[in-house]
């Protein structure tokens, strides 16, 4: 029987003045809790208006990491029944602030760390643990280099990779006991980190090359033998660093990368609900992407692959896809260009003839040229999307798919307010931000939320119900057209994603589609008689249990 301190400070177990009087003399917590029994929707309650009273969403945040702390049940009753208001709290864009601060204002760790320099203890770290290699379902794991839209965090990053997996909790009911949040500590080169003497992390530089891919393998191997059912999701990786990580691995491990894979995925769901629109294919299409990192050129390879199923060959797909960076058009006499954009590099041959602007081809220019019928912003330069800009890709398009998706809002390179008029309200949008409706010629245009939360805890469930192996192209775009599938375009002004309110709901139906697509890729491992039943069986709920 568990003592009162376990059971009082463990927080899957403790429920706190919902333990009934029975319990606690059966648990030996008499005279340990006030004499009220509250129920769950009481507690809840009481915990929603606390969170009302703090000002500040970081203050919000702090007192929910506290409470996730305390009681894990109760942390995510609260959450779920306040989805869509709490989500920018427990994660984007809350998490950065709180990211920051996090060694100054270190309270409590819920994840495991890994330090490049003691590569002897990650089988340690995690066996402390005490799980088996059936108690697992889910790694999170980040090495912070690229946090959101703040860059190296070094071990303060540990948080992103603590609220993912509340957000895959909150959305989909991935059981937070059947869960590891994982730190890899490879130095930092954020110098006023390395300079603050409150800084947790190990105070060098960056680790990179061959001991920093060494350390890596050790992870993916260790991670695996140890918990062999687990998806290992990767999350705010260097751009580089990233795309050779899960281009390496993705046939050898059940890897994922969000930043990546989800991103894409998100686009594809509303390049999809676009093309419903056009009543095109994605044959059809021309892409450009400004801003070619690993998001940029993520959501090129999912729209690469689309193209490939919808017909075209690898090379007649390559053929279709425009990158944009810095420098300009990215072409193949770019000395030093990264490798994850060297695949949509365009001959230097092909763009010589065209107008350049400063030594390089701008964007203006390919789109002038181009005429692309989907123009995604990965950027974060704010405004990149002028009205010239706009009124150029209309003059070329009849209905562009048009995706600034840089955040926050001082970085997107276009606000719907005046992406409307500008296109005379041509433009097919969704947006990284959340954002009003757009008033326009008497139509009320929904601006819909490109936010990953849509699609990777429903796709990490379905990776779990059908056990696959691997995540294939074929999966991430069953996820896609799972999100597509729940909004209806039809109406003139009508977004092109659904909202995040009804998001276990919605997890649910990617999951499904994705176990499917597992099936038929022939990547499953586990099947059931009711694929449907089967995943609400597996999704946890925020309940106390007997």
């Amino acid at each position: 029987m568990p003592q009162k301190p376990q059971i009082l400070t463990n927080p899957l177990t403790n429920r706190g003045t919902a333990f009934t009087h029975e319990q606690r003399a059966q648990l030996g917590l008499v005279g340990r809790l006030p004499a009220a029994v509250e129920t769950l929707d009481q507690q809840a309650a009481r915990a929603y208006k606390q969170i009302s009273e703090y000002e500040t969403d970081l203050e919000k945040y702090i007192y929910l990491d506290q409470l996730q702390n305390r009681n894990e049940v109760l942390y995510y009753r609260v959450i779920t029944d306040h989805l869509a208001e709490m989500l920018p709290i427990v994660y984007d864009p809350t998490i950065g602030e709180a990211i920051k601060k996090w060694s100054g204002d270190y309270r409590q760790s819920r994840a495991v760390y890994l330090s490049i320099d003691r590569p002897e203890d990650v089988r340690a770290s995690f066996e402390t643990l005490g799980f088996g290699p059936e108690d697992i379902d889910l790694l999170v794991v980040s090495d912070a280099q690229e946090i959101l839209g703040i860059g190296d965090w070094g071990v303060n990053g540990t948080d992103i990779s603590v609220g993912k997996l509340a957000v895959y909790t909150a959305a989909a009911g991935i059981d937070p006991a059947r869960v590891i949040a994982v730190n890899l500590d490879v130095g930092t080169d954020n110098e006023a980190l390395l300079n603050d003497p409150a800084y947790l992390g190990n105070r060098h530089a960056r680790v990179s090359g061959k001991a920093y891919d060494d350390f890596i393998d050790l992870y993916l191997k260790t991670a695996s033998e140890l918990y062999p059912n687990a998806l290992l999701h990767f999350e705010d990786f260097g751009p580089g660093n990233a795309r050779r990580i899960l281009v390496n691995n993705a046939d050898k491990y059940r890897i994922f990368n969000d930043d990546m894979q989800g991103t894409g995925a998100i686009v594809m769901a509303a390049v999809i609900s676009g093309l419903k629109v056009t009543k095109q294919s994605f044959a059809e299409q021309r892409l450009l992407v400004y801003g070619a990192g690993t998001a940029g050129t993520g959501m090129a390879d999912q729209i690469h692959a689309a193209m490939m199923r919808s017909g075209l060959s690898a090379e007649e797909a390559k053929q279709r896809v425009w990158l944009v960076d810095i420098n300009g058009l990215v072409s193949d006499d770019m000395q030093d260009a990264p490798d994850y954009q060297q695949a949509y590099a365009r001959p230097a041959a092909e763009v010589k003839d065209w107008p350049r602007r400063n030594g390089k081809i701008d964007l203006l220019t390919v789109v002038q040229q181009v005429k692309p019928t989907i123009l995604i912003g990965t950027s974060t330069d704010h405004g990149a999307f002028t009205q010239e800009v706009v009124e150029a890709l209309c003059a070329g398009v009849e209905r562009p798919i048009v995706l600034p998706l840089s955040n926050p809002t001082e970085r997107i390179e276009v606000m719907p307010a005046d992406l409307v008029p500008w296109s005379k309200g041509r433009a097919l949008i969704a947006v990284g931000i959340p954002v009003a409706p757009v008033e326009y010629q008497g139509v009320r245009y929904h601006i819909g939320q490109g936010n990953n939360a849509l699609l990777y805890p429903g796709l990490g469930l379905g990776v779990i119900v059908s056990g696959a192996k691997h995540v294939t192209d074929g999966m991430l775009l069953a996820a896609a057209e799972a999100v597509a599938g729940q909004v209806d375009v039809s109406a003139p002004g009508a977004s092109l994603l659904p909202p995040v309110d009804n998001l276990r709901a919605s997890s649910a139906t990617v999951a499904v589609a994705v176990a499917k697509q597992a099936k038929a890729d022939g990547v499953a491992t586990i099947e059931h008689p009711n694929l449907i039943q089967a995943v609400q069986d597996a999704m946890w709920q925020p309940v106390y249990r007997d």
